[in-house]
């Protein structure tokens, strides 16, 4: 699965140079699962501290095209950060996370949803009305408290931090993180 740091890296790199340097054809030939669809983040970091993160919740194209699409959005495209520079580029730090298919779970009430949910492997969709936001299960190594973790995913949807009394629906994932 390292091959999917260099794809990443080589992505990125590509927008600075101006040329192409990963060739898809040959990838492909050499690692045939590149072509399955999969859902991936690609999270950017320097010196431990986020500096981008963009993803697919669901699979929509081959995992090679998925992954240079999110590390080249992440790069330059995260809307809470400016566009990643060269300086940057030899600093940066990429974690993948390969999402499995998101599943809806059930559940009657928070303290059901509280014993539902398993921190640190469970990553977590909230949707209420038009409202939708994500944590990656990685999250909970940042916010280990279950009432903290979702109170920034209420807010993070753009819904007051207690909107787990609303009854939103709750999708769990789990993911594969690959890191340099």
């Amino acid at each position: 699965m390292k091959i999917l740091l260099k794809i990443a890296r080589a992505a990125i790199l590509e927008e600075f140079e101006g040329k192409k340097l990963i060739n898809r054809d040959e990838l492909l030939k050499e690692y045939p699962f590149l072509s399955e669809e999969r859902a991936t983040f690609v999270t950017l970091k320097i010196d431990g501290i986020l500096r981008g993160c963009i993803g697919s919740i669901l699979p929509r194209m081959p995992l090679i095209d998925d992954v240079i699409y999110n590390a080249k959005q992440a790069a330059f495209h995260d809307p809470r950060f400016p566009p990643l520079t060269p300086q940057e580029y030899e600093h940066i730090h990429i974690e993948i996370s390969l999402l499995s298919i998101p599943y809806e779970l059930p559940y009657t009430d928070v303290e059901d949803l509280r014993h539902k949910i398993r921190p640190n492997i469970d990553g977590v969709i909230l949707v209420a009305g038009n409202y939708q936001a994500t944590f990656l299960p990685s999250v909970w190594e940042e916010i280990d408290s279950f009432d903290l973790f979702f109170a920034h995913l209420c807010q993070k949807a753009g819904l007051e931090y207690n909107c787990l009394e609303m009854h939103p629906t709750i999708y769990v994932y789990q993911a594969q993180k690959i890191e340099e």
